[in-house]
């Protein structure tokens, strides 16, 4: 199969302040030393492959007090030019919502506050024909009715089962199209039904390659950039004519996050006229 790289454009923030002094999921443990220079120095890497691969990265501005604004994808979703808020379960991370949705805001996207909780890109994963939400840690039902209403496209809910997985972009990655990876072990067999329905061609990714973040992936529909410890299915993606490319970011691990966490896509036919004296410099 003949695969094509489309450019993307991605928002990313970088982890001037990381750190782990909370803990809010099973990968996140305050007693455990982070370095937040070599934070940062991997995060650099994966900026600048963005741009080596072509795509078009703006930075908004890190906060102090919020460690987790690296992760980037939680902080909201981008369809067709309309951008729907994150609304975060957990207090540590409630200003994260706000701060991003003001930077699309002061760029003339359209907008919503949302109402209810949902985490941005880290549960809502668009394909082709839908988008995909993830619920049962974090995003909630409701929050995927408001999404749906917002998008005008159909929100398909998936359960989500293991809390090492607590948000779908863990358990799953959109590769082309309608073309998805996922690990089966971290849904409902209810919900693993419907994904064998709608995807009978996914890749199916096993615990090994799912425990170091494997399916926090981002693809341009050709290259399909992930945690380099991810390498039997990296062999997986090239016999299907993607080119993998590993990536080190093992200590924004410690917070919970990969490759797809740190990278917020903005999907549309908006094109903003944003200055260069308005764009954070790395």
């Amino acid at each position: 199969m003949t695969r094509t790289a489309r450019p993307r454009h991605y928002l990313m923030c970088r982890p001037t302040h990381f750190e782990v002094s909370y803990a809010i999921n099973p990968w996140m443990d305050p007693a455990k030393p982070v370095d937040t220079d070599l934070a940062v120095a991997q995060w650099e890497r994966l900026y600048a492959l963005y741009g080596e691969l072509g795509h078009r990265v703006d930075l908004i501005d890190p906060l102090p007090g919020l460690p987790d604004m690296v992760y980037a994808a939680n902080g909201a979703t981008v369809v067709d030019g309309k951008v729907l808020g994150a609304r975060f379960r957990n207090a540590e991370r409630a200003a994260e919502g706000p701060a991003y949705l003001e930077w699309f805001r002061a760029r003339g996207f359209e907008t919503r506050d949302p109402e209810h909780v949902n985490e941005g890109e880290g549960d809502l994963l668009l394909t082709a024909g839908s988008v995909l939400a993830g619920r049962g840690f974090r995003s909630v039902a409701d929050g995927h009715a408001e999404a749906q209403e917002f998008f005008g496209r159909p929100v398909i809910g998936l359960e989500l089962v293991d809390p090492r997985y607590y948000h779908l972009d863990t358990a799953l990655a959109v590769l082309d199209g309608d073309e998805i990876m996922y690990n089966p072990e971290a849904f409902s067999a209810g919900s693993r039904a419907v994904l064998r329905r709608l995807f009978p061609d996914a890749l199916l990714v096993g615990g090994e390659d799912a425990a170091v973040f494997g399916l926090n992936a981002v693809s341009d529909g050709l290259h399909v950039v992930l945690p380099e410890a991810a390498v039997g299915l990296a062999a997986r993606l090239r016999e299907r004519g993607f080119r993998p490319i590993g990536m080190d970011l093992s200590e924004l691990l410690k917070g919970g996050g990969s490759v797809k966490c740190c990278t917020l896509e903005i999907r549309s036919e908006f094109r903003s006229e944003i200055r260069s004296e308005n764009r954070s410099e790395v």
